[in-house]
């Protein structure tokens, strides 16, 4: 169903809303919602986004990942700082899907990886698909990429707490008070996650929980970042973050 409505350019608001003279002109009107579930975002979002095809390239992307970019729309949909008359579409959700991919297909060239997995790392990439595509309302100029920031460790703390209970963590968070260390980031090759896992038992049962049964090393590397931020996010680690590298240590 296709609807017009025109308006005289005075008249006009210029956000795509019907003024109230052409409304008085239809019989009814049906409200309509985005999402109310994480669930059904994600499964519109899978749908409709447009798979990434490249030569060589091995393509897989988390459940815990796409629930990270749903939640974040989701969050977004709440926040005070974004203007809710304009909206949080579904169609945010899907290019932050597509954008988080093809980030992590970037990352995997650079490296010379041919599995590409998302992780939590190349959420960075999604202030810029998102800046295009919701009305940011902050005090002072210049703080829209740190609101949108703000919101993605948010949905990458709830998305974590959904999945898994920080308590059962707790032999891991030891390990890091004995100087345990991590390093983590986009510069990370897949071979030093792996190495990481094997050495800490207590991080591979934490990983094992992400991975679904993946035993692949890229969906390892990525559900090694995604415990780690998520431990730093439950305030259990501290995380120096320079650049794209972060390092994971006791608090």
């Amino acid at each position: 169903m296709l609807l017009v409505a025109s308006a005289n350019p005075e008249d006009y608001t210029t956000r795509g809303r019907i003024i109230t003279p052409l409304k008085d002109r239809f019989g009814s009107q049906i409200r309509t919602h985005y999402p109310l579930e994480v669930e059904t975002e994600v499964a519109i979002a899978l749908a409709e986004s447009r798979p990434l095809e490249a030569d060589g390239l091995d393509v897989t992307i988390p459940p815990y990942m796409a629930e990270v970019v749903a939640t974040f729309s989701h969050l977004a949909r709440e926040a005070p700082q974004v203007n809710q008359r304009s909206g949080v579409s579904v169609r945010l959700t899907v290019a932050n899907l597509e954008t988080l991919v093809a980030n992590a297909a970037r990352r995997a060239l650079i490296l010379g990886e041919t599995e590409v997995v998302p992780r939590v790392s190349d959420l960075d990439a999604l202030v810029a698909s998102t800046s295009g595509k919701i009305e940011i309302e902050a005090l002072e100029e210049g703080r829209e990429g740190q609101i949108v920031e703000h919101l993605l460790r948010s949905a990458v703390l709830t998305t974590f707490r959904r999945h898994c209970a920080v308590e059962s963590l707790v032999p891991l968070v030891d390990g890091f008070a004995d100087g345990l260390v991590v390093h983590a980031g986009e510069d990370v090759v897949v071979a030093d996650y792996l190495e990481a896992v094997q050495s800490i038992p207590a991080l591979a049962e934490a990983v094992g929980t992400f991975t679904g049964g993946d035993d692949s090393p890229a969906a390892v590397a990525a559900a090694t970042e995604f415990v780690l931020e998520g431990l730093h996010l439950s305030k259990r680690l501290n995380k120096d973050a320079a650049g794209g590298r972060a390092t994971y240590r006791s608090r």
